[in-house]
């Protein structure tokens, strides 16, 4: 007889077949009288009898030997002795996610090398303290006080490429990490009822204070390993498809919705596009629109163009601190308009891709706070932030009817790009693609419209009070404030380390001040100045210090003014002190005489007229221009009233010193004067003249003030009065004091 060939037995309830000529027969009673132990060791001896025609052959019989194969045990994530007492949590059983029985190593961002060579200075410093038993808790606590001041500097100004980075830290918590912080029970939901789990899509239903969530969201590995599990947190149509079934589970059974996005984009692989990744993209979101139930997005990394976008129509959108949300990563916008992924830092600012630039576009509607470092720091402490502000949101959206949420949903969307609901829309923007002829005659005006405006602001500054002269002490302390604000700008820009290399090698390039840079010394100085004042350019950030620049570029601007103007004084009296002496004194002469009130002779009036020629003329010789000249104003009232005047004028000032002291003014006054000997705050200086103008208007009396003036007055005069005249007199005081 042939040999028979056989298969193995599986598991233990299949039956075993055989081959008989061209019949296959089975055997129906495997488990019958027939199955007996082998005296072989692990292997079952199974005597097929002669059926039908094969029970007129003769006795002998066919044994066929197999062995059997251990059962494999199915890896299931739960126990085997779970507490049959156990109420609640065993649900937390039924997830493949469990810690990391190794501890994931730490990762330095380059941003982050400064703030890490100054903490292990400070251990080396404790080490230290601890070996020789000195007492170093002075410097130690003077080193952690600076260390936590550059890490708040640090991360109060970080770029936006910077928050990118920290987005994609390899230590940063997962979408798994955050939700069973937050929640009491979990349990994970897989497939899409088509024939794949997507891993990099992660669905299921928690709890939080006692209600349940359907939970969403994009899952990233912990390890190499689990990346290359979840394929780095990039879905496949099927990990749409998986969040549309939930989604529609849950609209059915009216669970509220919370999605968590954390991808780089939808997996844009061949196979990917062959099985419909757009289509399920798109299916997502137009069913997200008319889900019933309110929904919540928290966007925890980084969330890339449609990928992220798939299951994040929500009511809010709130995103962590150092989150970022684009259309396009800045790497490859950078590689399509720069033609360089070097680029990248400035394709992140202009993308305007941070948590507070979507706010302000009203795309995110809130900022979940980070500890400082980033979300890696401390994951429990951030899950605890989202679970506050999630619960918040749920709490305000439950309260709204189904039409009311619906219609917030697609406003939220629809106002997006400045659409403003029931005002039409040009679906085509015309243009006039023809060149536009130059309007000369127009342009013209302009130009002279501009240099008019410029003539009469310089005719009206010239009627301007000089402005206060700021003194050197205040100078001196600006630009130590200056110095200290730009030393803490290198550090949390991450330029400490180049600053410092720059400086070690100026210093040993040679002691001459006035020796030159080399090209290659002189082209690092340049890259690095450049770098820190495009870092400094960024709008919003390092306010402070760039107000304080510029007013000390404006100081810098007034002294050199004022010594160029006291160096050209100093000149111009060495060099025409003598020619001008005796014109001058004509000149003086003459304005006496208008003064009196005396006629100036035509001989007179010509004499001066060429005095005042020849000083042009002789100005103009050495280079200066003359811009015009201006009549000093003199006084025209005779001798005896402006006696009076004067007596008038000591009288109001005395009385007016009298009411200071009276309501207490001269700490303001004292204050007054030295905000204008610093000159750096002028609106304290109008607001404190203003208040002191005021309090002596109040406190003198008109009337009283009269009868002082006028008793004083003709005391002096003998009893010559001047009624008339002191009115005006008085109420001039009054307004100067």
């Amino acid at each position: 007889m042939n040999s028979l060939p056989y298969s193995p037995v599986i598991g233990g309830g299949e039956s075993c077949s055989y081959v008989s000529g061209s019949q296959i027969r089975l055997r129906n009673d495997f488990f019958g009288a027939d199955l007996r132990r082998s005296p072989f060791s692990g292997t079952v001896g199974v005597l097929f009898k002669p059926l039908g025609r094969s029970s007129a052959r003769n006795g002998n019989g066919v044994q066929i030997f197999a062995r059997i194969k251990k059962a494999q045990k199915h890896d299931y994530p739960w126990p085997d002795d779970i507490d049959p007492n156990l109420k609640s949590g065993h649900l937390s059983y039924l997830s493949h996610f469990k810690p990391l029985s190794v501890k994931p190593k730490p990762v330095t961002l380059a941003f982050e090398k400064p703030l890490v060579d100054l903490e292990k200075k400070i251990m080396d410093v404790r080490k230290m303290a601890d070996e020789t038993g000195l007492d170093f808790s002075d410097q130690i606590n003077m080193l952690e006080n600076k260390y936590q001041q550059a890490l708040k500097d640090l991360y109060t100004h970080l770029t936006p490429i910077q928050r990118l980075n920290i987005a994609r830290h390899p230590n940063r918590p997962t979408f798994l990490d955050h939700v069973l912080n937050i929640t009491e029970k979990w349990v994970e939901l897989h497939g899409d009822r088509a024939g794949y789990d997507d891993p990099a899509m992660v669905t299921g239903i928690g709890s939080i204070d006692g209600k349940s969530y359907m939970f969403i969201g994009h899952q990233k590995g912990r390890n190499t390993k689990e990346n290359i599990q979840r394929n780095f947190g990039m879905p496949t149509p099927h990990g749409y498809r998986k969040a549309l079934r939930m989604m529609k589970y849950a609209d059915h059974h009216g669970f509220p919705i919370i999605t968590f996005i954390d991808t780089p984009g939808a997996y844009a692989d061949l196979k990917s596009e062959e099985l419909g990744q757009g289509e399920a993209i798109a299916h997502n979101l137009r069913a997200m629109f008319g889900l019933k139930v309110p929904i919540v997005t928290v966007v925890i990394g980084e969330g890339g163009s449609g990928g992220a976008l798939a299951i994040g129509c929500a009511n809010k959108i709130y995103m962590l601190e150092n989150a970022v949300f684009y259309v396009a990563s800045p790497e490859a916008c950078a590689a399509i308009l720069w033609k360089s992924s070097s680029a990248a830092p400035k394709a992140a600012e202009k993308l305007r891709i941070t948590a507070g630039e979507l706010c302000k576009l009203q795309i995110a509607d809130g900022i979940i706070p980070e500890p400082l470092g980033g979300a890696h720091t401390d994951p429990a402490w951030t899950s605890q932030q989202i679970k506050l502000m999630v619960t918040k949101a749920m709490e305000e959206l439950s309260i709204m009817d189904v039409d009311t949420l619906l219609g917030h949903r697609i406003k939220k969307f629809r106002i997006l790009g400045g659409f403003v609901e029931g005002q039409p829309v040009d679906p085509e923007k015309k243009r006039n693609m023809k060149k536009k002829e130059t309007d000369l005659s127009q342009a013209t005006a302009d130009i002279e419209a501009e240099i008019e405006n410029i003539k009469k602001a310089a005719l009206e500054a010239k009627g301007k009070s000089p402005a206060p002269t700021i003194s050197d002490e205040a100078v001196e302390k600006l630009r130590q404030e200056v110095d200290k604000e730009m030393t803490n700008a290198f550090i949390s820009m991450g330029l400490q380390e180049k600053l410092e290399a720059l400086k070690m090698e100026l210093s040993k390039s040679g002691n001459s001040p006035d020796q030159t840079l080399g090209p290659v010394l002189k082209e690092k100085v340049d890259r690095l100045m450049q770098e820190f004042k495009h870092n400094l350019s960024r709008p919003g950030s390092y306010m402070a210090l760039k107000q304080k620049l510029e007013m000390l570029s404006e100081v810098s601007k007034l002294q050199e003014l004022r010594l160029k103007g006291e160096k050209l004084k100093k000149e111009l009296n060495e060099k025409l002190q003598e020619q001008v002496k005796d014109k001058i004194e004509i000149l003086r002469k003459a304005r006496e005489q208008v003064a009196k009130g005396e006629k100036l002779e035509e001989e007179e009036i010509k004499e001066v007229e060429k005095v005042k020629k020849e000083l042009e003329e002789m100005l103009k010789s050495m280079s200066l221009e003359v811009v015009g000249l201006t009549k000093k104003k003199v006084p025209t009232a005779p001798p005896v009233l402006e006696k009076k005047l004067k007596k008038a004028d000591e009288v109001i000032k005395s009385e007016i010193e009298k009411v200071i002291d009276m309501i207490g003014l001269r700490g303001k006054i004292d204050e007054l004067k030295a905000e204008i000997s610093s000159g750096l705050n002028k609106e304290k200086i109008e607001q404190l003249d203003k208040e002191i103008r005021e309090e002596i208007a109040a406190a003198v009396d008109l009337n009283e003030l009269k009868r002082k003036v006028e008793t004083e007055i003709k005391e002096e005069n003998d009893g010559n009065s001047a009624d008339a005249p002191l009115q005006e007199t008085v109420g001039a005081g009054k307004a100067s004091g």
